[in-house]
């Protein structure tokens, strides 16, 4: 199994004069720590779930651009783009170059997009959920297009690309992995199922993650997919420490955590630490990697 880091706040002390330095200690810290991956919300303005919406928030993927020129093996995520923000053409174009750029080290995370503040102060169009599912569904589509080296004319119900070529292609093969955000059972794990490499499910009780997995497991049955293929990932949150003083998780108890999400078939468990720039911060991570990397997902 391994672990992976969410960033979701970058109000750093001393930003934003410090904020480049501080996300680039943050970056090279977690790749120190032998964690896998590394992600960014692609949000505009802070989420209510976080902050308020003025605190700062980085552009994603330019973030992760970022990050990539300070860094050498830790992959690089959106956790997730909402498919509204860009333009579907422009979007997989700038996953590829930021797969180019760093090696092979991108994903494409994706989802239908939800947040309607961000949407109307920013002036982008919020269709009704509905469509954003259509629009989705093109996206993914289009991205095993584009990542296909084909360049022939993509005619949709939302979108019309005329010729998307996509040069350079990507580094990763066959194509950076599609990572889709949500727990939908109708829609979103289908998908899933159609067309990812990846899901990503918010960190709950087992029985509900487990019955998500199931959900997934029956879509890829019904479409022919081998259910193995589909990375499963969690995005949770947790400070760890040694001992589990001030509230934190003990190593103790954050390798049984993760080893309980991993007997359901977890392959990644994402984690957002509330403040990563701190020195304690990954004080205790590279131990737990360790650890929680003996561990085998079941169904591995």
């Amino acid at each position: 199994m391994q672990l992976g880091l969410q960033v979701n706040a970058f109000n750093f002390p001393g930003a934003p004069q410090s904020t480049g330095s501080t996300f680039k200690s943050v970056a090279i810290d977690a790749e120190q720590a032998g964690i896998a991956s590394l992600w960014v919300m692609d949000h505009f303005f802070q989420i209510e779930m976080v902050g308020a919406p003025e605190e700062d928030m980085l552009e994603g993927w330019s973030a992760l651009a970022f990050a990539a020129g300070v860094t050498e093996k830790i992959k690089l995520g959106t956790m997730v783009t909402g498919v509204t923000y860009r333009h579907p053409g422009v979007l997989i174009k700038t996953a590829t170059t930021l797969d180019v750029l760093s090696g092979g080290r991108a994903y494409l995370g994706i989802g239908a997009a939800w947040n309607e503040e961000e949407h109307v102060g920013l002036g982008v169009p919020y269709p009704p959920l509905k469509e954003r599912f259509e629009y989705l569904e093109e996206v993914l589509q289009l991205a095993h297009q584009m990542w296909k080296d084909d360049d022939s004319p993509f005619v949709g119900t939302h979108f019309d690309l005329q010729r998307p070529l996509n040069h350079p292609q990507a580094v990763s093969t066959p194509h950076p992995p599609i990572l889709i955000g949500g727990t939908g059972e109708k829609k979103t794990l289908r998908m899933v199922a159609q067309y990812a490499d990846a899901c990503n499910i918010f960190e709950m009780p087992l029985p509900g993650i487990k019955g998500k997995l199931d959900v997934l497991q029956d879509h890829c049955s019904r479409l022919g997919r081998d259910y193995a293929e589909i990375e499963k990932t969690t995005l949770g949150m947790g400070r760890f420490t040694r001992d589990g003083a001030d509230g934190s998780q003990s190593l103790e108890q954050a390798i049984d955590r993760f080893g309980q999400l991993a007997s359901i078939g977890i392959d990644q468990a994402l984690v957002g630490f509330p403040n990563p720039y701190t020195p304690d911060a990954f004080e205790v991570m590279a131990e737990l990697v360790e650890a929680v990397g003996k561990i085998t997902p079941a169904g591995r």
